[in-house]
């Protein structure tokens, strides 16, 4: 069985190959050979889960060697894959939910004359991202790491003939080197500290440590899952990544990358349990995160920038969880699962949309969709119904279970965080109520587009609409199969360990929940009586002063500006006056001082044998004169 996994990413990363290396031969067929591929790691994924769970807990890793990849004194790498619970996790959702959005891509991608190149991407970004979570040593993940970058940054500005998509790339692959930064210099510390960067020595290690360096080590490592899983401080791109096609959206920012932080974290838990001040800002970042994505999200008009909002939100919940510790490692990864299932489920359903509706964006000019596109809307709604948490389906689950762990944190700490929790739970319900009735239900606003042509409503075809259906069905039960009996806790537990979490005295799980389910209901009837009782105004009304702020995503591109870019200006400017002023002063006045001295040299040296004999007269008169003086002294 080893030998297998290798192959799981040998076969999306052939994929990318022949596709990108084939040439326009393979534009007919090339879009079924990279979803044939995507399928077939999907596949091998199956076959060695199943051989997984024919084990006992604890022997179910699988490790699988391929060479020595820097084998040098004192330093050696190899690239080598490790295969067990939590991996396993990332492998089927991967596999599983990037061969959904192959397949809905290859309707949705019909007409693009560059077909081919983009699957060719989607083929790499899943070989790149399966890289990274079987990877079983940090240096090698990190290559994964990168991969994934390039892949995003192709895919976010694969439409480069628009300046926003081409601008939206740039800025998602420089945000994200600056995480980057923190995870190579993660590695390095560890190497320093630890001699091996390898995961099972690492960890081992970690007892022998001080608390200072591992505080370090964590720090830089968060910095790295801010800046994949756009969380603050680095979640000024994933709102202008939607420039890219929705099936980039589904994959790349709901389902798969920005999920790679949390895994980096809960990969690393062994050094967050033993740096209480790390996993302290953890939970700091995911709750700030979570009410910040939230808050942006209720502002937005572009249906696909407020679920790129939501997605910010429910990381947050999920970085929140695995700040926890034991007690919600399990958690993070179980809504981590549940929340691929949902939010690619939307994305997909908003790119449906958009289909139908001339490649529309704005809700404002959507209105009574549900009548024209009826899978559309029963798939979005499941989805809708799961992320808001109605009792039942799959969010109710996953993000119940973080805030009982949030509130079992204890003190003042457990209250804080569980009430941004709750908080984030009632803004997720007026957000995700108002994209649906602003979509689907009242009155038809629609608008010729810009080329004068009438948006005409239609249901998408089946390669798009079978995959959202197959989300919908794991939005509804994925949650409750993996809440019976613990299973999913109990699956993972050999790998990241659990704890049970005890709730501060005045508090049960039964007030939890009802309050959770209280903060769902206000959040559904506050957007209902703003949005359901009366008409959609055609133009967004000013609005409060954070209403405007959260149109601006809360103002994070302006701090940017005058945080980052402008002192950069300055300091780049007074470097470059430094440079013309003193540096080419210096050069430029020595040189003139030479050329000076020179002209005044080549005076003398003129030819003419008249100078020359005045010269050397002028010379004797001062030799004889300087030695009648030394003799009279």
């Amino acid at each position: 069985m080893e030998s297998l996994i290798g192959l799981l990413v040998a076969a999306p990363l052939l994929g990318a190959a022949v596709l990108l290396c084939g040439g326009r031969r393979l534009d007919r067929t090339g879009h079924w050979l990279g979803t044939g591929l995507a399928f077939t790691s999907f596949v091998l994924g199956l076959v060695l889960f199943a051989d997984m769970l024919g084990k006992d807990g604890e022997e179910r890793a699988l490790h699988s060697h391929l060479f020595t990849w820097i084998p040098v004194e004192g330093f050696q790498a190899d690239a080598a894959f490790q295969l067990d619970q939590l991996s396993m996790t990332f492998v089927l959702l991967i596999t599983g939910v990037g061969s959904l959005i192959h397949v809905y891509s290859v309707g949705y991608m019909e007409h693009d004359e560059r077909r081919r190149r983009f699957f060719g991407y989607l083929n790499l970004f899943l070989a790149a991202m399966l890289l990274l979570v079987l990877a079983d040593n940090f240096l090698l993940l990190y290559v994964g790491w990168e991969g994934v970058g390039l892949a995003s940054y192709l895919l976010i500005g694969f439409w480069q003939h628009k300046p926003s998509a081409a601008t939206a790339a740039k800025k998602a692959f420089i945000v994200n080197r600056v995480g980057d930064v923190g995870l190579s210099i993660a590695i390095m510390l560890m190497f320093v500290t630890f001699g091996t960067f390898a995961f099972e020595p690492v960890m081992n290690s970690v007892g022998e440590t001080g608390e200072g360096k591992l505080t370090a080590i964590g720090l830089m490592l968060l910095l790295a899952a801010c800046g994949k899983s756009a969380q603050v401080p680095l979640q000024s791109w994933l709102g202008d990544a939607m420039e890219g096609p929705t099936p980039v959206s589904a994959l790349i920012h709901a389902a798969t990358m920005v999920t790679a932080g949390v895994y980096l974290i809960v990969r690393s838990g062994a050094i967050f349990d033993a740096a209480p001040d790390a996993q302290l800002v953890v939970t700091i970042v995911g709750a700030v995160t979570l009410l910040f994505g939230a808050i942006v999200g209720c502002a937005k008009d572009d249906i696909k920038k407020a679920l790129a909002g939501s997605t910010m939100s429910q990381i947050g919940y999920m970085i929140l969880a695995a700040g926890l510790g034991p007690i919600g490692y399990a958690f993070a990864i179980m809504h981590l699962v549940t929340h691929g299932f949902f939010k690619a489920g939307l994305f997909l359903g908003a790119g449906s949309v958009m289909h139908g509706m001339n490649d529309e964006v704005d809700m404002r000019k959507y209105g009574g969709l549900r009548k024209y596109m009826p899978v559309t809307f029963v798939t979005f709604g499941l989805g809708y119904l799961a992320i808001i948490g109605f009792p039942g389906l799959s969010g109710f689950f996953s993000k119940d279970l973080i805030i009982e762990a949030a509130f079992a944190k204890g003190g003042t700490q457990g209250w804080i965080l569980g009430g941004a929790a709750l908080l984030g739970a009632a803004l997720t319900a007026y957000y995700m109520t108002r994209v649906m009735l602003m979509t689907f239900f009242g009155e038809k606003r629609w608008e010729a587009d810009a080329k004068g042509d009438m948006p005409h409503p239609h249901e998408s075809p089946k390669t798009m609409t079978i995959p959202m259906i197959v989300l919908a069905i794991g939005s509804v039960g994925a949650g409750a199969f993996f809440d019976i009996g613990e299973r999913f806790v109990h699956w993972l537990e050999p790998v990241t360990g659990f704890e049970h979490g005890h709730l501060p005295d005045g508090l049960s799980v039964p007030m939890v929940t009802g309050a959770t389910v209280a903060c769902m209901v206000l959040g559904v009837a506050a957007a209902w009586l703003q949005y359901g009782r009366r008409p959609v105004p055609a133009a967004a009304p000013r609005g409060s002063l954070l209403t405007r702020a959260a149109r601006r995503d809360l103002l994070q591109d302006d701090f940017n500006h005058v945080a980052l870019v402008k002192p950069g200006e300055y300091l780049t400017r007074g470097l470059v006056y430094l440079d013309h002023k003193l540096v080419d002063g210096i050069v430029n006045g020595t040189a003139a001082a030479f050329g000076g001295l020179s002209a005044r040299m080549r005076r003398v040296q003129n030819g003419y044998a008249r100078s020359y004999a005045v010269s050397m007269f002028g010379g004797a008169v001062v030799l004889i004169a300087a030695t009648l003086l030394m003799r009279a002294v």
